[in-house]
């Protein structure tokens, strides 16, 4: 059975830091794109950051140089590093899986991912 159980997220003041964790279950994830997502109230899921199953990157605009995206394939984890965070990172993030490559496709394409994590809430306050 297909599992994805994030964990890390919590409450930080601008300029801090984060790490949050996605244990996957009934797959590997190194032969699978993986990716970040996040929905703040209001908005729309936006994608954050992707590794497909080449281990290429792409993230969004607003995240690039502050985010880190990589797969743990010893511990069959996906992790995410968030540096320097503002408090327009405040949201809702989820981990996600998709059958597809490469990864700029599905940073744009949430509804490419096909198996979904509960999500773990970040608040950055100012």
């Amino acid at each position: 059975q297909v599992r994805l159980v994030e964990s890390g997220g919590g409450s930080v003041q601008a300029g801090g830091s984060l790490r949050l964790s996605c244990e996957a279950s009934g797959f590997s994830v190194s032969a699978y794109s993986m990716g970040w997502f996040r929905q703040a109230p209001g908005k729309e899921r936006e994608g954050v950051a992707v590794i497909d199953s080449q281990a290429s990157t792409s993230y969004a605009d607003s995240v690039k140089g502050r985010f880190t995206i990589s797969k743990d394939n010893a511990k069959n984890t996906l992790i995410l590093q968030m540096n320097s965070l503002k408090p327009e990172d405040t949201a809702m993030y989820y981990c996600a899986t998709s059958a597809y490559d490469p990864a700029r496709y599905i940073l744009d394409r949430p509804g490419a991912c096909n198996r979904w994590g509960q999500g773990t809430q970040v608040t950055v306050s100012s």
